[in-house]
This record gives structure tokens, sequence and C-alpha cells, in this order.
């Protein structure tokens, strides 16, 4: 008999959170891994990566005890003495209760992300720091620019529905590689050029996988997205292509708006994006000509000091046209608002204290080391909880992290699968499940499906899942919530019941809940989010965020990039990598072999400028790190722009330095937000 396929949903830090079926051997190993079919947005397809999972959840190297730290920090697996659960978790505990004891509860900092996006095992350590009293998180790495620019034209954080590409003309993937990111937009986008004849844009800074298979691509220097936007909508309004009564309908268009727009002319964007006039032009006449346009926002583009206000600019174009009106007309970022997901029990919602004090994880460097604009008047941080992150390679200024963890009076203790290097940092280690051995609850912003995935496997060795470790620590550090008391599947079901949605049993049984709105809601045929539900052209930033006071009035270029300059010629894309997943898969033989080595892609008349022949050792560097890495020789940009891609280990660079080494924690406005695309860099061959 055939092993059969087991239903399942990916966790990874990725918007399409795909419908899995995987092949279990047997109660202890996997085989295959497969997207299923009968999901409609998934629709049988998903990335290598995913599909040789079992090289992962098999991989040798997976932590399977507990571990306390005997040696040098960051010195790896010698470093550590097995230690049984018991005395893993009273040590854990004790350290955490004397950190509180010395300085109070706001000195512990539980730090996470989203190594998973299970709502239990992911965001059941807020439950902890509630109950606790410990220091919360503002968490910023991903999309809080990318939120900023869409709530500020939107009000709401919800658009198209996925499924629709297929019905568009014109596709418009903006900011995003998904090829290598979200493989499953790539399906949705062959189904309308095949049936439609659709046109498929994408504008990038360089020739991504995705660039290669458009009709057009717009190469624009990075951090100029809104130029463009804004050149794009001065041509559909002098030509003829503007909706005008759809404009003055739903949005808050008028006179000012009018003439701001004359200013911004197809001249002055070819100047600052790097785009020849005729480029610009092409692209506002195809879109303009296409009703039934879809453009499909990513997060690539927000990345920048101006990203909210270039992806504000961007969302534009589609009230311009009226695109919203028609079946595959309109725009997506996330649909993460349509969930109506009630998280007061996984997240303790009912016992957070809005006056604890609160963290930019993306400032984690800053914050270890002290510095005022983070800790003010309170503690520092002397002890950490970390689960489903890598902040040694993940973070802004990872050098500044590494001086932080550093620290001889700092204790921390991290959850995870692997011995990364935040984890070979640690005073005790904990092995962590996989999504495939343990209960949990998924939504996709990249779709509209909600899941429940059970265990296909038991758990390796002696790894134990986010939640149990949560509750076992709870418990003996005093912390008293319901949410301690119950198991991941009576928290789900409970939560569940509470946001009126059906039981967890039937959502699993059914595969999946379709939380997909009605065609008028979807295209906000009843207004915005805003309350005068109007498009807003001219946002309130103040509602958005604290930082406001230099955000732009109206759409066009926000001049505040970290520019390129005599010293640092080069504007660098820190890119995803088509095999890894931030620093996840970066283990796997597959994904090893696929990315070989850390390479920067520079223009060949740079390489000739500067004597670089391919395969070259370089130093790429700013004032805050300066890395070794070889160079490949690429035309698919700009001369001064240069792209790095994936979140290698530090280990794998020469001076084990890595590429976020030169990335400013220095926060997006209006409301935070890493910058990792916003670096300036000079080079030199070694």
């Amino acid at each position: 008999m055939k092993p059969p396929f087991v239903q399942s949903t990916c966790p990874h830090d990725c918007p399409s959170t795909c419908a899995l079926e995987v092949e279990r051997l047997s109660e202890a190993r996997i085989g295959k891994v497969r997207g299923a079919k009968a999901n409609s947005y998934t629709a049988g397809v998903i990335c290598a990566k995913v599909a040789r999972y079992s090289e992962r959840v098999h991989h040798p190297d997976r932590l399977s005890k507990p571990l306390r730290r005997v040696g040098e920090k960051g010195a790896g697996r010698e470093a550590f003495e097995e230690i049984s659960w018991d005395q893993a978790l009273d040590e854990v505990a004790e350290n955490l209760l004397q950190a509180e004891q010395r300085l109070g509860a706001e000195t512990v900092w539980p730090y996470f992300y989203a190594g998973t996006m299970g709502l239990v095992q992911r965001d059941g350590i807020e439950r902890l720091r509630h109950a606790k009293g410990y220091s919360r998180q503002y968490s910023t790495i991903c999309h809080t620019l990318a939120d900023a620019g869409w709530l500020a034209g939107h009000g709401v954080k919800r658009g198209l529905d996925p499924r629709e590409m297929a019905q568009s003309d014109l596709i418009v993937i903006w900011g995003g590689n998904p090829v290598s990111t979200q493989v499953n937009v790539m399906t949705h986008v062959a189904k309308a050029r095949k049936t439609r004849g659709a046109k498929l844009v994408v504008i990038d800074p360089y020739r991504t996988g995705t660039a290669e298979q458009a009709d057009l691509h717009l190469a624009v220097k990075p951090g100029t997205d809104g130029a463009l936007a804004a050149a794009a909508v001065n041509v559909m309004l002098a030509e003829g292509l503007a909706d005008r009564t759809y404009m003055e309908r739903q949005s808050d268009w008028d006179d000012e708006l009018e003439a701001h727009f004359a200013q911004r002319t197809p001249e002055w964007a070819s100047e600052i994006t790097g785009l020849s006039v005729e480029e610009i032009v092409s692209f506002a006449r195809l879109f303009g000509a296409h009703k039934k346009s879809f453009i499909r926002i990513g997060y690539g583009f927000s990345r920048s000091r101006n990203g909210a206000a270039n992806l504000h600019a961007a969302t534009c174009l589609s009230i311009v046209t009226g695109a919203w009106q028609y079946e595959g007309g309109g725009a997506l970022y996330s649909n993460g608002g349509i969930f109506p997901i009630d998280a007061t029990l996984i997240e303790g919602l009912d016992v957070l204290d809005p006056d604890v004090r609160i963290f930019d994880q993306s400032r984690l460097g800053p914050v270890l080391c002290n510095d005022p604009r983070d800790l003010g008047d309170g503690p520092p941080v002397t002890a950490l909880f970390i689960q489903n992150t890598n902040p040694m390679v993940v973070c802004p200024e990872s050098l500044k992290v590494r001086q932080g963890f550093e620290r001889d009076d700092l204790f921390s203790c991290v959850h995870e699968q692997f011995m990364t290097e935040t984890a070979a940092m640690a005073d005790v280690v904990l092995p962590a499940t996989t999504f495939l051995e343990h209960d949990d609850i998924y939504k996709g912003g990249g779709h509209t499906h909600l899941q429940i995935a059970r265990p296909v496997i038991e758990p390796f060795a002696e790894c134990r899942s986010n939640h149990q470790v949560i509750c076992a620590l709870a418990n003996r550090l005093g912390a008293e919530h319901p949410g301690f008391e119950m198991s991941e599947w009576d928290l789900i079901d409970a939560t569940l019941r509470a946001s009126g949605l059906p039981s967890a049993q039937s959502v699993y049984d059914d595969r999946w809940l379709d939380c997909a709105l009605d065609f008028e809601t979807a295209h906000f045929s009843d207004g915005f989010g805003n309350d005068d539900k109007r498009f807003h052209f001219k946002p309130d930033w103040s509602a958005i965020g604290v930082d406001h006071a230099d955000m732009p009035r109206m759409p066009g270029f926000m001049d505040s990039i970290d520019a390129a300059k005599s010293d640092r010629p080069f504007r660098l894309v820190a890119a995803p990598a088509r095999t890894f997943l931030n620093t996840t898969f970066t283990e796997t033989p597959g994904s090893l072999k696929r990315e070989q080595r850390p390479t920067v892609l520079i223009h060949p008349e740079a390489c000739k400028r500067l004597g670089i022949s391919d395969g070259d050792k370089v130093r790429m560097g700013n004032e805050l790190a300066s890395i070794t890495l070889h160079a490949e020789t690429f035309d698919g940009l700009q001369h001064n722009v240069v792209v790095v891609e994936s979140i290698w280990p530090n280990s794998a660079f020469e001076d084990g330095i890595g590429i976020n080494a030169l990335v400013s924690a220095d926060p997006g406005p209006p409301r935070g937000g890493a910058v990792f695309h916003d670096t300036a860099v000079w080079i030199e061959i070694v």
C-alpha cells in the first residue's frame, strides 16, 4: 500500500501560506511534499524549497536535546552540554526571575518573529509577556512600512482576491519577485496570460526571475518608485486615460492634486528614477489603456526610509483609472485584515498593560547596547527569551547585535530547530518542533483561506513546541492565564468559537475556510476604509504614525533615502534568494547547492571602472561596516545599483560579517519599519 498524503499548511514567512499534502512514510518520517490541488489559490503549486522539506525536518544537525552553554559564546555545538528538560526550564525560569527581582519585569524582553506564521506557536509568547509585564515588542522587521503606505490611502488592510488575477488584462508586480518568493502568484499570472493575453509589467531595481518573464521591466533606482508612480498619473491625466468620474466619487481628488501632478512630468521622474522618458510614458499608457489592471504590491520597495510614501503613491494608479470597478482590477498588498480572529486568548490581550515599555524589534542592537534613545529612563535588557527568529543574522546593524549578545550580564534562552548563530550565543538552547510536529492555525495575507494543521509525524527526539515551552515556563514563573492551561488544539478551538467561526474540527475536516469578501466589499464599491469612505491621495499621516512631520502631503518622490554619493556611489538592494527564506533553508543541501556563496551583482560598466572581473573577491562597505564577498557581472540593473541575494549566515562570509551589518537600524517613518533596501555603499577589489 502506498504511503498516505496528509494535509498540512506551510508555516514559513511568506504570504502564500500554501495548502500542503505531505507523504507520511512512518510515524517519524516524511517523503514528498506537494501543493494541494483542491485549494484554489495554492492550486497544486509550491516552491522547490518546501517541496524538499524532508531535507530540513530530517536534517542530521537538528537540535534534539536541551543544552546548557559551558564554553565561549558563538563557538557552536561544542560549547554546550546536554541537560534534561526540567533542568533547562528550571534554569531559564530562575534566571528570568532573578533578573526581574534585580531590575523589575521590564528588564526581560521576550523576542520573536515569523519563523512560523502559525498563530498559536508564533504569538503565544505574547501571552507570557503580558501576563508577566515583560517589555513589549513592536514588530517592525517585515511589513510595518508597507502597512503604513497601504493604510494611508485605503484605510483598511485588505485588497483584491488574488484569484481575480486570472480575469486581469494587465498585471503589475511592483517591488516583488514571486518567482523566488511567492510562486503561486505566477500560477495566476500564467492563467491570465494564457486565457486573456494579459500583459505583465515588473517594477524592480534588477532583472529578477520574475522580470525575465515580463513584457515590460522597469529597473528603477531603489527608493524612487514614488516618482515613477506620480509621473504615470501625470501622463494618464494629460492623455485622457483617467476615470475622473470615479476619482471624484471615490477619492479626495481636488484642484490642488490636479496642479500637483501636472508638475510631476516624465522628464522630472526620469532624472530621479534613472528610467528613460519613453519607458515611463509607455508604462503609463499601458496602464491607462487597461481598466482591468491588477497591481500586486510586494514588500521590497517599502523597505526604505521613504517606503511608506512609495507604496502609497503606487496604489494611486488604480484609483486614477477606476480599475477597482472591474473584476480583475485594483490592487493587493495583503488580505491580513479580512480574517475575523479574536486573538485575546492566544496573545493574552486581556492582561496587556499599555504602560509597559515597548521596544522596536529592528533596533535590537541599539537596545542591547543600552542606547538611551531606546531605553529612556528604564532598565537595561538583561534577559532575553527568543523564539521563531535568528536576530544575530536578520537584524539591522548586526555588528551591534553581536556586541549586545556578547555582554557578560545578559542571559538568553533560544528555542530553536538548529544551532543558529543566535542559538550559539545563548546560555540555554531548547530544541523546537517543526510545523509537521504540532497543531496550529494559519491565515494567509496573500490569499483568503484560514487553515488548521495537525501533526503529520511525531516530534523529533526531545523537541517540544513553542506552546508547550511557554506553558511550562509560565507555570514556573507564576504567570496566570487560561491559555496556559489549554492544549494547542483546545486553544485553537476556543479562539475560533470566540471569533464566531466554525469549530477547529470543522475547519480541519473541510481543509480550509475561505474568508473571501463579496465583490462590492472587496472592491471598495461601498467605500474605502477611511471615515469619509474615500481613498486618500492626501493622507493624514499623523493618523498612521507619530513620526509624520516629514511625510509628503501628496504622492511623489520623498527625498529622504541614503542616497549614493561620491564616497558611497552604489545603492544596495539586499534581496531574497530563490532557495533561502530569510535565514531558513540555509542549512539544507539543495538550497546550498543552488546558492553556492555570497555574491554581489554589479553592472559590467561599473566592474570595468573598478577593475573587477567575474568571480573577483571584493569588499563592500559604508560607515557601519564592510564585508567581503565575490563579484558577478550582471547587466540587469542600473550602473550605480548593486544586489546581494539572500540572508546568508554571517559565517558564510570570509570575515564572519554578513550583509545586515551594512543596514541601518534607523526606523522608517511614519511608524517605524526596517530599511533593508535603503543603503549606500562603496566597493573595491581585494
